[in-house]
């Protein structure tokens, strides 16, 4: 497993070693003691599966308290995956990253606990797995506006399929300060 650093530490891109010949290919989706090894202390406990259309964009997600850490990835199809660090008193507030994820390239992206995280699927579908480090809570479920324009993020579509839930998100300046994760160093 090759892990590749972003500009926001703790948020990795791990990329699996594929096997594969004329019958198709293999690789680990997950190893916990590879994992481990490579000094990620990481315990998930929940897999999701969501498939969505061309345009979609789903998040900016998070939950406080109880916040979950995510390891994704793209089973099929093309997504650009975001992280924003919504942490108060990081010094990274408010910054982002992204990276492509697709059935192609078999990257996983793992974002730590504190991250608010989003994608906008390419493709004309995607099929996205997330292992989660908690169980969903829906009284700690929350979010952030994917336009919110002290975030900046650089979007690959101006006009997405949203679900009313993501359509009535605030912009993190209007969050609730009991509502964001706390940086812990």
């Amino acid at each position: 497993m090759k892990i590749i650093e972003t500009e926001l530490p703790g948020c990795l891109v791990l990329e699996p070693r594929v096997f594969g010949d004329a019958r198709g290919y293999f690789y680990e989706s997950f190893n916990q003691d590879r994992l481990a090894e490579a000094g990620l202390d990481y315990r998930f406990v929940q897999g999701n599966v969501s498939s969505s259309a061309r345009g979609v964009l789903r998040g900016l997600h998070y939950q406080w308290p109880h916040p979950q850490g995510k390891l994704v990835s793209v089973l099929e199809g093309e997504v650009y995956d975001v992280a924003v660090d919504i942490r108060r008193g990081s010094p990274h507030f408010g910054r982002w990253t992204a990276t492509l994820l697709s059935g192609e390239n078999k990257r996983h992206f793992l974002i730590p606990e504190g991250f608010a995280h989003g994608f906008a699927v390419l493709s004309e579908r995607a099929v996205f797995t997330y292992l989660c480090t908690r169980t969903y809570d829906a009284q700690a479920d929350a979010g952030i506006r994917w336009d919110d324009p002290a975030l900046a993020i650089d979007w690959p579509l101006s006009d997405p399929l949203l679900s009313a839930k993501d359509q009535a998100t605030p912009l993190l300046q209007d969050v609730a300060e009991d509502r964001l994760p706390v940086y812990a160093p």
